[in-house]
């Protein structure tokens, strides 16, 4: 068997799968933009600019020249990265149009609406880790099922179907799968949702989904409606589940800095920027340049990809000065980060990932005040050649 391309806009340090790799900081440091070649199943192995500086990132990502490089084709085979109602696949006003329809849904006020259904939840999981007892997997009873029970409940789709999109979410986000297998996935991934669609469309439900139909439904063809509903399926639950165990990991890694987060609850919110910004679980899609532009006087040619290392630039802050940025200090929560992205394409469900986080973590630490590793520590897999950083597994004991 091929060994796992890694993502070099991502590359961690061997044996320090939450420090950035030496080589992203040796592009950090230079003038230059570096052009790497980086894998995909889809686009097959492509050239792009490489933006690992936090400016740069910014700059570029605001940039209305920087465009996704996805935009629909009907005649070509559907993909994740050619689906009508994918967000990801629109620029312009064909984006905004479509976001619109989608904002009212995360807004802070609808999210904060969620904290009891998040509570509850997040409870429920509680009581699961402590019927399993001491060997708990994490990964599975607790950082994995919270964000898709809530996303389940947000769009009206059957928890008890958790299994199947939840390993097609995981295929259609592997780097190193065949393009055939990405067609025949997301093939799965549109039958599914068509049927959660055409249930919508006779009679809509009183969930996300739902009011789409209810509000947009004679603006919205079937298949615009099966692609939100794949992209927030997949989104709604992979990068903040990954998020969830890789935080609860680092923390107990760093037993001061856990001790915040279980201890004082006016320091969680700015807690869950730090790990937000140090785990940097996402990285960013590539973008194509639909003009010549530039970043740093460095020139992108039309036609270019760029791709941008979240990792790098989130060790990149404006705060670099004050602060050692790879340690990791809960108290100190960063000014910015870029972790849900920036610009017109930033995270739609950046609210909804932080409510879950706030809530869970600090649940999870005063339930479990001694929770600790039931495994050697270099017994702990990493993802850290997926596009979506996270662990395997995650057995503790208390």
């Amino acid at each position: 068997m091929n060994e796992p391309k890694p993502l070099p806009i991502a590359a961690r340090a061997e044996g320090c799968p939450f420090t950035p790799a030496d080589e992203l900081y040796e592009m950090q440091r230079s003038e230059e933009l570096p052009r790497i070649m980086v894998p995909s199943p889809l686009l097959d192995e492509f050239e792009a600019a490489t933006i690992t500086r936090y400016e740069d990132a910014k700059n570029a990502l605001s940039d209305t020249r920087l465009r996704m490089g996805f935009v629909f084709d009907p005649e070509a085979p559907r993909t994740m990265l050619n689906q009508p109602g994918n967000l990801l696949n629109y620029n312009g006003a064909d984006h905004s149009r479509l976001r619109r329809m989608l904002t009212g849904a995360f807004t802070v006020k609808r999210v904060r609406s969620l904290r009891p259904m998040i509570e509850r939840i997040v409870s429920d999981r509680l009581d699961a880790v402590e019927q399993a007892g001491a060997g708990a997997d994490l990964v599975q009873l607790f950082s994995t099922p919270i964000p898709t029970l809530v996303i389940c409940e947000l769009l009206g789709v059957p928890y008890a179907d958790r299994a199947d999109f939840q390993h097609r979410a995981q295929v259609g986000l592997d780097v190193n799968t065949s393009r055939e297998t990405q067609i025949r996935n997301l093939a799965e991934m549109d039958e599914y949702m068509a049927t959660l669609i055409a249930s919508h469309r006779e009679s809509p439900g009183d969930n996300l989904l739902g009011s789409v139909v209810r509000e947009h439904g004679d603006e919205l063809t079937d298949d615009e409606l099966v692609g939100i509903g794949n992209m927030l399926l997949i989104a709604g639950h992979e990068t903040t589940a990954s998020m969830l165990s890789a935080s609860t990991t680092l923390l107990l890694r760093n037993p001061d800095q856990l001790a915040v987060v279980r201890d004082e609850p006016d320091a969680v919110d700015g807690a869950v920027e730090e790990l937000l910004r140090y785990c940097s679980p996402a990285t960013a899609m590539p973008r194509q340049a639909a003009a010549d532009m530039s970043v740093r006087d460095q020139e992108i040619g039309e036609g270019e990809r760029v791709v941008v290392s979240v990792l790098a630039a989130n060790r990149d802050l404006p705060e670099a000065e004050e602060r050692d940025l790879d340690e990791l200090d809960v108290r100190n929560p960063p000014k910015h980060h870029v972790t849900f992205g920036y610009g017109a394409h930033q995270c739609l469900g950046q609210q909804l990932a932080r409510m879950e986080l706030r809530i869970a973590l600090p649940a999870l630490f005063n339930r479990f005040p001694t929770l600790r590793f039931a495994c050697p520590e270099e017994d702990i897999e990493y993802r850290t050649k997926a596009l979506v950083f996270g662990v395997r597994n995650l057995p503790v004991t208390w």
